[in-house]
């Protein structure tokens, strides 16, 4: 199955071909998947509306609160279906072993086409936070904040990943809401080296392919050295002779999840 991906850079349009290729079982997985994540669709007090898929731990018993995992997607994946935001690293937090051992709520907002969830530029070699959120970043903080409040969600363990121009989403998200996330899981992304203090006690880890040509890997590297000189502890993979998709490997490999769900934050 040919996927065809679609970066728009603000103000100039830089077109991408990622070509990924599927065996008939691999696709009938990721479907699988996908009726597992329930549509939904979130609308905000300006009456805003958000759409949502999500997936729910496989049993919920009373009296029991369970982690919550915010996830953005990429480029590729904007528009108004609500479903192409499923075609990357959900299939893996779907699947019967990782819902077994680690049961969660996972979010997965999608951003409407021609928006980003961060307006800011992909192949720049740095970026400042903008002031504000883009419209789909607000909205997707807004759908956290409301799902907490009305489901059995444990606050010391809210996660955000994200791929791609999702990375950059994850950067952002905890740039504007440290205290929100117990642990963050940015890929092949970019953040505000300038943030490094407000976020350097966030447990992150960050992946990036060396041979990424989309988005530099050096967005990653300076992250994470500017974090480290803030004091903080993140942890950095660089996958030799990856490109753009560094995602693949990353939601596939166990040690993503043993990582991601032991995170969690100390609160009074």
């Amino acid at each position: 199955m040919k996927h065809f991906n679609r970066l728009a850079m603000p103000f100039i349009e830089m077109p991408l071909f990622v070509l990924t290729l599927m065996t008939a079982s691999e696709v009938l997985v990721a479907q699988t998947a996908m009726d597992l994540f329930e549509k939904k669709s979130f609308q905000d007090q300006e009456k805003k509306m958000f759409l949502y898929r999500l997936l729910s731990p496989p049993n919920i018993e009373a009296e029991k609160k369970y982690p919550l995992v915010l996830f953005f997607h990429g480029a590729g994946e904007r528009g108004n279906d609500n479903q192409a935001q499923l075609v990357h690293g959900m299939k893996d937090f779907a699947g019967d072993k990782i819902r077994k051992q680690y049961p969660a709520f996972v979010l997965a907002p999608q951003c409407p086409k021609g928006q980003q969830w961060v307006d800011v530029p992909w192949g720049a070699k740095k970026h400042k936070l903008p002031s504000r959120p883009s419209e789909a970043m607000r909205l997707a903080l807004a759908l956290v904040d409301s799902f907490i409040q009305s489901n059995p969600v444990d606050k010391n363990r809210v996660y955000v990943t994200g791929l791609s121009m999702g990375g950059f989403g994850a950067f952002d998200a905890i740039s504007r809401r440290p205290s929100l996330f117990a642990a963050a899981l940015p890929i092949c992304g970019g953040g505000d080296e300038n943030m490094a203090t407000q976020i350097s006690s966030i447990p992150l880890w960050v992946v990036h392919g060396d041979a990424d040509k989309v988005v530099l890997p050096s967005r990653s590297v300076n992250m994470v050295e500017a974090i480290k000189k803030a004091g903080g502890q993140p942890k950095l993979t660089l996958l030799k002779n990856v490109g753009h998709n560094s995602w693949s490997a990353t939601y596939s490999n166990p040690a993503t999840y043993r990582w991601l769900f032991q995170q969690q934050q100390q609160r009074n």
